[in-house]
């Protein structure tokens, strides 16, 4: 069910709200968190769609805020939504005037009480998410710089420069499945890694962030090439015995494959918006993993953004010529396959 409210208040909003509750025939709350979702009125039914989608495991007041043209009189419309497609309520809010200029002053009379408070950006994101009136009023501030149309890259670099605790963006998200991989490799296979390759798209934040991590956590240059895509295509560690690789061409599957081993298939796809959130939903706590990698991303800033092929490093190419002699079949890297097309995420 759902209501319009024209030339509102935040207090007529909660009333709605409360009413709509009661016919539903829920009075209590069974909501864990307020998700503050600061979008426009382009991309605001994909952003919503993916809310009420991730409200399914966390229950949730979903709060959309637009915020229009500053100019001419203050004034708030609200469309309310009680079980729409999701586990909760649905709350989106159009603001114009001098209202557009202060949207906190609306949000905060309608935020849960004494639960925790996340705010997403599906599209461009404030510089400094922390400084921003809605993001102060969050534990956990998401953002998403593969979503940015231009500058990608600087975006990102702007995140990690301005980073504070509760901070994240799906970019870094993107990469769980292929660190998880990563990590596996090299308990089945714990060898000294001598250095590694990430092969992606020319901007790709979430290439960028993984270069900063295997950095940060093997102590080792990792160089960055640039492919066709999609997104992440390949990355390559390089040992003694022979190079641990993962590469996806196609962003739906990956090859497996470390020294004195066959290769595997895993599945490795490129997952949709609403499992990246619902996977940051779960833990509300300061990322500290994520904390050293854009502080690494930030030292690694100028050669990352350079946009130009990278070779592979001394010590990766050293590594794969003491492979080639001791074994060829493992020992000669082979490239990936480039597919046509390119996507934005990992």
């Amino acid at each position: 069910m759902s209501i319009d409210l024209t030339g509102t208040n935040a207090s007529e909003i909660a009333g709605a709200v409360l009413r709509e509750r009661r016919k539903a025939g829920s009075p209590a709350m069974g909501m864990i968190l307020t998700f503050l979702v600061v979008t426009d009125e382009k991309g605001h039914a994909d952003a919503l769609r993916a809310a009420h989608t991730v409200s399914r495991e966390h229950p949730a007041r979903i709060l959309g805020v637009i915020s229009g043209s500053s100019r001419g009189k203050a004034n708030l419309d609200a469309e309310v939504k009680i079980g729409d497609g999701g586990s909760g309520e649905t709350v989106l809010l159009r603001m114009s005037g001098e209202l557009a200029k202060h949207p906190e002053s609306v949000v905060l009379p309608l935020l849960l009480p004494d639960s925790p408070v996340v705010v997403w950006w599906p599209a461009v994101p404030p510089e400094d998410p922390s400084a921003d009136p809605i993001g102060a009023l969050a534990q956990r501030r998401i953002t998403d710089t593969a979503a940015v149309v231009r500058g990608r890259s600087k975006a990102m670099f702007t995140q990690a420069t301005n980073y504070s605790p509760g901070n994240t963006d799906l970019s870094w998200t993107r990469l769980t499945s292929w660190r998880a991989l990563l990590a596996a490799a090299l308990d089945q296979y714990p060898a000294r890694v001598t250095g590694g390759e990430v092969q992606a798209e020319r901007v790709n934040p979430s290439a960028d962030l993984l270069v900063a991590w295997l950095t940060s956590r093997l102590k080792v240059d990792v160089a960055r090439t640039v492919t066709k895509g999609p997104g992440i295509t390949s990355v390559s560690l390089s040992t003694g015995g022979g190079d641990i690789t993962i590469s996806r061409p196609d962003g739906i599957s990956a090859d497996f494959a470390i020294p004195n081993a066959p290769v595997r298939p895993v599945a490795l796809k490129r997952r949709a918006t609403s499992e990246l959130l619902a996977e940051e939903l779960r833990r509300l706590d300061a990322d500290d993993i994520y904390e050293e990698t854009v502080k690494t991303l930030c030292r690694l800033s100028e050669r990352l953004t350079s946009g130009t092929t990278r070779k592979p490093t001394r010590s990766t190419s050293a590594a794969a010529a003491k492979t080639s002699t001791a074994k060829k079949s493992t020992g000669k890297r082979k490239a990936p396959k480039q597919a046509a097309t390119s996507g934005s995420g990992s």
